[in-house]
């Protein structure tokens, strides 16, 4: 494939595109042990971009003895103090912002996101995440424990765990490395990071930032990576003892197997498809508004996408109909180009399997509603925002996750009823309802089993708010002060006063 660099990317950015393919291990940007080169795309154009070093077990055994030399007592990370640390964080936060608008342009070329959307949502929170986490490491403490036994003091003390493995997925670099990685740091450990082979350029760059602003070498290892080669050696290397993941349900379940077997501490943020309930007396033009932008949003590439649209009767073919219609006002395009909406999928194969999934709606007896027309004289990966209505709860569009630009819509009656279909299926990652009544709010909030609850809204997040799942959308949590417990181990100390 002819490597292809836009031609309306920043200097910093086209100097990023042109690099070697490399790896980023002990604070150097290095080959990878196999040679192997990894090859970028624009999914906007299916163009190649840029060439990544492709990690195997060899490097990630070399980044794991990197971080661990920089975990050593007497390394530099070590003698870090709470304040230097939490210094360093912040100033990582500021290295995002220094570069938003590249690392925006990076985004939209990598992953396929929009500009402003990249801009605004992703680098903004990736930042915020850094200083948000960067007021923490002053902040951990012990206690002092008053046991049953006089003449003796007892203390606990909080310890990082050591090495961390962090797994990202494809649909937000930036954003995942910030997550993964600023807990980690605040708690004191180190972390060596598989990124997806499919989006590692801001995860790369961000690293060499963070190392040339001061973060000690071997503090954080970049390895993008096959998940059955790099993702696995990661996983099983005895020198990492705690690992976080993000991506499937499927992946994640043999994460925890192979985790297991060395009671490796596990966070893991797995699939969903979030159940997301339209009561007759909401605001009509909030919900659908929410809906639409909360499942439009990335092309439905997320895993918190409200894909299962549950409306009451009494307006559901207003609800299908506005819908749609707004689904027609997106314009689809190159997320670098002005006034686009919506970008594409993040390769061909994913293409294909959500369009097997609409056609298979459609031969199952589903309305199908498209809207927003696809660039002409294009080669990249665009599929059409699609509202599915006349699905039943039993088909397949309802029960797996699609994972792209796909809503189902289903009629309900009553309160409890949709509450149980809502909790049907094998995911809880999150979960919405719409409406004016707060005794109906409480009611089915209560019986709503998701990590995240939205009333009245779709999408928002912030670093001190925990995200996670129930069921098989996983278990741990990223973000808020929940996320550092996984980072940090407790120790008891007895003293016995002689």
């Amino acid at each position: 494939m002819t490597m292809t660099t836009p031609s309306h990317v920043s200097p910093r950015v086209r100097e990023r595109l042109a690099a070697p393919p490399h790896l980023f291990i002990d604070g150097t940007a290095v080959s990878g042990v196999s040679g192997e080169v990894l090859s970028v795309t624009d999914p906007a154009t299916g163009s190649r971009i840029a060439t990544a070093a492709c990690a195997g077990p060899a490097d990630v055994a070399l980044a794991v003895a990197a971080a661990e030399r920089a975990f050593a007592d007497d390394s530099p990370w070590r003698r870090f103090s709470p304040l230097d640390r939490g210094r360093m964080l912040y100033r990582i936060g500021e290295l995002i912002y220094e570069h938003a608008d590249e690392f925006a342009e990076l985004e939209v070329l990598d992953a396929g996101k929009v500009r402003q959307a990249a801009r605004t949502i992703d680098v903004e929170f990736a930042a915020r995440v850094f200083h948000y986490f960067a007021g923490w490491p002053t902040k951990i403490e012990g206690a002092t424990i008053p046991v049953s036994h006089p003449g003796i003091h007892v203390r606990t003390e909080r310890e990082p765990v050591g090495v961390t493995g962090a797994i990202t997925a494809w649909n937000f670099p930036l954003l995942l490395f910030a997550w993964k990685v600023a807990p980690a740091l605040a708690a004191g450990c180190t972390v060596v990071l598989k990124c997806s082979e499919e989006t590692p350029l801001s995860a790369l760059w961000l690293a060499e930032l963070a190392t040339e602003a001061g973060l000690p070498p071997g503090v954080i290892n970049v390895v993008p990576g096959r998940g059955p080669e790099a993702g696995e050696a990661l996983v099983t290397h005895p020198g990492v003892r705690k690992l976080s993941f993000t991506g499937s349900t499927q992946v994640g379940k043999r994460i925890a197997r192979l985790a297991a077997d060395q009671v490796k501490r596990v966070t893991l943020e797995l699939g969903g498809k979030s159940a997301n309930i339209v009561f007759a007396d909401a605001d009509l033009d909030a919900a659908v508004a929410g809906s639409a932008g909360g499942m439009f949003w990335h092309s439905g590439q997320t895993c918190s996408a409200p894909s299962r649209l549950y409306v009451h009767r009494d307006v559901h073919d207003e609800v299908v109909e506005r819908l749609a219609a707004a689904a027609a006002d997106l314009r689809i395009g190159h997320g670098l180009d002005e006034g686009v909406d919506f970008g594409p999928l993040v390769n061909e194969r994913q293409l294909d399997r959500v369009r097997g999934y609409v056609e298979r709606a459609a031969h199952d007896g589903a309305t199908v509603h498209q809207g927003a027309e696809l660039p002409e004289n294009t080669a990249g990966f665009f599929h059409r925002p699609t509202v599915l209505a006349g699905v039943r709860d039993d088909m397949e569009c309802v029960r797996e996750e699609i994972f792209g630009p796909v809503v189902v819509v289903l009629p309900f009656s009553e309160a409890d009823e949709v509450a149980h279909r809502a909790n049907a299926g094998d995911y809880g990652l999150a979960a919405g309802i719409w409406t004016s009544d707060v005794n109906t709010e409480h009611r089915v909030t209560r019986k709503l089993r998701a990590g995240t609850v939205y009333v009245n809204g779709w999408g928002l997040t912030d670093p001190a708010a925990p995200f996670g799942g129930f069921a098989q959308s996983g278990y741990g949590r990223d973000l808020g002060p929940e996320s550092l417990d996984g980072y940090l181990e407790t120790k008891a100390v007895w003293t016995m006063h002689g």
